[in-house]
């Protein structure tokens, strides 16, 4: 199993052109099943700061569509595409930030293409594990197993590490982020662990015990200042500023953490109803 350390960016600009519209298609198809199964589980109202972004494109031929949710249950969720898909770019996102009721990881999940298949799928932590070591027992060592199978079992896939320090820092310890030519074998795969890790996730959700009330509004601050960060400080933002310029991309990183957000925060909702 090989290694490179690169940026997206990087990856894309030393291949050659791919037509990468199947794969594409395919990762699509997947994060909407996906997302229809959290619409049935949660209550959910699209975010008005996002209509502007439900069909946007650049003059490279680039196009995106960006549609944000929020509710009772959860902060704030993403359900977007950017894709170049004939020069061999794309992405495609399902992220769930839960409110502060619960102290579930939140779930992420995004998938492309430049012009290798590329995967990732992580429970993002909500403390330091290493000191919260409940969270860590509940929700990161259960994974450990399947993490090693998938690493040891797999010997088309490629560990996908980044050259920012800050993406590493991000990364929990059973992340899967990989890349691996785009063929069957590997969208099998990540077909199977995207599944695997949204019924994890909502069987964590379904189980969890509520977070004390006194002890929500920090929870949220923190949840918003990783979002925020994870968003803002992601080096393949400039593959935004290059299909669609940099106007178009800081919009696009807003709506990631919610910066031009209408509706209020989970945690908020009760007080919101009451009006």
């Amino acid at each position: 199993m090989s290694q490179s350390l690169k940026y997206v960016q990087e990856h894309l600009d030393e291949s050659g052109p791919t037509d990468v519209s199947e794969t594409f298609a395919t990762w699509a198809a997947l994060v909407e099943r996906l997302k229809a199964r959290v619409s049935e589980r949660f209550a959910l109202e699209r975010d008005p700061s996002s209509e502007a972004l439900e069909d946007f494109g650049g003059e490279t031929g680039a196009k995106g569509r960006v549609r944000t949710y929020s509710g009772p249950e959860i902060d704030w969720m993403v359900h977007s595409h950017m894709e170049n898909a004939a020069a061999g770019f794309c992405n495609v996102h399902l992220t769930i930030w839960l409110g502060p009721q619960v102290k579930v990881p939140h779930f992420g999940m995004a998938l492309g293409c430049f012009p290798q298949g590329w995967v990732y799928l992580d429970s993002v932590p909500r403390s330091y594990l290493v000191t919260d070591t409940d969270s860590f027992d509940r929700y990161y060592e259960p994974v450990n197993e399947r993490w090693e199978q998938v690493r040891n079992e797999n010997s088309f896939l490629e560990p996908f590490v980044s050259r920012s320090a800050f993406v590493r820092a991000g990364l929990s310890p059973t992340a899967f982020c990989y890349m691996a030519p785009a063929a069957d074998e590997m969208t099998s795969l990540v077909t199977e662990l995207a599944e695997e890790h949204l019924d994890r996730w909502l069987g964590w959700v379904d189980q969890a015990e509520t977070v004390p009330v006194e002890e929500q509004a920090a929870l949220a601050a923190d949840d918003e200042a990783i979002r925020r960060n994870i968003a803002e400080r992601d080096p393949a933002n400039v593959m935004g500023d290059r299909y669609f310029g940099a106007e178009t991309t800081q919009q696009l990183v807003r709506a990631l953490w919610g910066g031009d957000r209408v509706l209020p925060r989970a945690h908020e909702h009760e007080a919101h109803r009451s009006r």
